[in-house]
């Protein structure tokens, strides 16, 4: 391991407010961390953490915690969040297949997936953040009319994350396969990461869906 990613996780770890595996979270959130009563929003496989930053800014009566298996990713997004003084971020260091260790149920309002990693190689299909593993606990987590967002540049995991959306009883809130070539609704579908922006320069075009669990 290069010395470089040595210092990010010493950072990390130092870090209050990058939290790894925290004991006694669980529907805790408000009274232990936020200590308010503010609604939370998730961004699962946040990376570097700058969707979550971005909607944090634009939304300070909201409360926002990143999560993401990998803590030298969370260094750069705890940063900027420390340096900012955004006391309605947290950044959260685990696996996702985890979440009802940390969250109860009825306990966020809002998912984020921002650009996740498709899994397009081999039979990886049921590891995507929107495969049948994964949507029974959002819907556990979510409180009634919780909402998931999905934004991708991968034509194919858009057309999985439909399929999968069949066996369950969802409403889709919002469909497209070319989000900025039509009016936007929400001020939150505007921010673009640095991996988004690369991909709009090269003309590919990004896929939204929005849905509930009925």
């Amino acid at each position: 391991m290069s010395r470089h990613k040595l210092k990010k996780f010493a950072a990390v770890a130092a870090a209050p407010n990058v939290l790894y595996k925290p004991e006694n979270i669980q529907n805790n959130w408000h009274k232990v961390w936020f200590q308010n009563h503010n609604p939370i929003t998730l961004e699962l496989g946040c990376g570097r953490g700058e969707y979550t930053i971005a909607l944090a800014r634009i939304f300070p009566e909201k409360n926002f915690i990143g999560i993401d298996r990998k803590g030298d990713r969370l260094w750069a997004g705890a940063r900027v969040a420390l340096h900012d003084q955004l006391k309605n971020v947290v950044f959260l260091r685990i696996d996702i297949q985890n979440l009802l260790t940390y969250f109860g149920n009825n306990e966020v309002a809002e998912i984020w997936i921002t650009f996740p990693d498709p899994l397009a190689r081999g039979t990886k299909g049921r590891l995507r953040l929107t495969s049948e593993r994964f949507l029974p606990l959002y819907q556990k987590i979510l409180v009634k009319n919780g909402v998931v967002h999905l934004k991708t540049d991968h034509e194919n995991l858009y057309r999985f994350t439909k399929n999968v959306l069949l066996q369950y009883d969802v409403k889709r809130l919002y469909d497209t396969a070319d989000l900025y070539n039509e009016p936007i609704d929400d001020i939150a579908l505007t921010i673009q990461t640095a991996f988004e922006k690369k991909h709009v320069e090269l003309a590919d075009t990004i896929k939204y869906l929005r849905f509930k669990f009925c």
